[in-house]
């Protein structure tokens, strides 16, 4: 239990460091082939901010545990909502900029709609992994048809510069700890869980989600640090269609699987109701998440932290 502990922490760490060094070799390398900064910014860097989850799905997928893969993108959903903004908003109010991700979060909207879609008979099959690939692939069209227009942005999210063959270098290095970290991760969250005799999903939606959403946490800390608290709103609104998308697609495309229950009663739909939460948050005449409704959201995460835990005891 102990080893099986040290193992997800450790896991943790390496995947938060070796995310963010892949994503440096891999910028770096797209750089020299003569690949714009525009796309790499949208795809690559993009990538990175759900590389750990991505991995954590594959690994946990090949090893038979497709449970804890959806868990962990519907659980960092509902965490990069509930704990990372309402963190955020609750040490200091986030202003509003509904021009900017107004569109982002009805793509946010519609990448729910279709994980609704795939996920409502039960199972991910084949098909539905091709299906979430397919809006994957809409999304980054998407995104650098956006990007285009204002490029600024995500030209000053690149990684510096440095010589191609430290590039590869840094990238085959991320890329084995990228692996052996997600396994260790893996191993150590299923051995925890039969351990204790909690449910893979359970694991995934709690220790593996909130671990894997780490990095957005910090960021956004620090972005509200800075007095740039409206930066979370946008990373969270990204980071939670990669998971969408790009995450949940993986063990449906890796093995398929079949939905505990759990998930289509209690899980997915609190997943929706964050997301629609954050629709209003949005959309209505306000132009201000204030700190009490940062409180809120937390309260809102903690109670359903709450309710996994009581279900898990039951």
């Amino acid at each position: 239990m102990i080893l099986a502990a040290l193992a997800v922490l450790a896991g943790f760490a390496l995947l938060i460091f070796s995310a963010d060094r892949f994503v440096a070799g891999a910028s770096a390398i797209a750089s020299h082939f003569g690949v714009s900064s525009l796309l790499i910014g949208v795809t690559v860097v993009g990538f990175g901010t759900s590389a750990p989850e991505i991995f954590i799905a594959l690994i946990a997928s090949l090893d038979d545990s497709p449970a804890l893969a959806v868990g962990n993108a519907v659980g960092s959903n509902i965490a990069n909502i509930g704990l990372i903004l309402g963190c955020t908003a609750a040490m200091t109010a986030i202003p509003i900029a509904r021009n900017k991700v107004r569109d982002e979060v009805l793509m946010l909207l519609g990448a729910t709609v279709l994980a609704c879609a795939v996920l409502i008979d039960g199972k991910l099959t084949l098909i539905d992994g091709i299906l979430l690939v397919i809006g994957f692939i809409v999304f980054v069209l998407w995104a650098i048809w956006q990007a285009k227009r204002q490029p600024g942005d995500i030209e000053d999210e690149l990684p510096d510069d440095m010589s191609n063959a430290k590039a590869w270098l840094t990238l085959t290095v991320a890329l084995l700890i990228l692996i052996a970290s997600s396994r260790m991760l893996v191993w150590g969250a299923t051995s925890i869980a039969t351990s204790l005799g909690i449910s893979e999903l359970v694991i995934g939606l709690t220790i593996v989600a909130i671990g894997s959403s780490l990095p957005e946490l910090a960021a956004s800390i620090a972005a509200a640090r800075r007095g740039k608290s409206e930066m979370a709103l946008g990373n969270v609104i990204g980071s939670n269609i990669f998971n969408t998308l790009a995450v949940l697609c993986v063990p449906a495309l890796v093995a398929g699987a079949h939905l505990q229950p759990a998930v289509l009663q209690r899980d997915l739909p609190i997943m929706v109701g964050f997301t629609v939460a954050m629709l209003y948050i949005v959309f209505r005449k306000k132009d201000l998440l204030s700190r009490f409704e940062g409180v809120l959201l937390v309260t809102a995460f903690c109670a359903y932290m709450a309710w996994l835990g009581l279900a898990s005891a039951a």
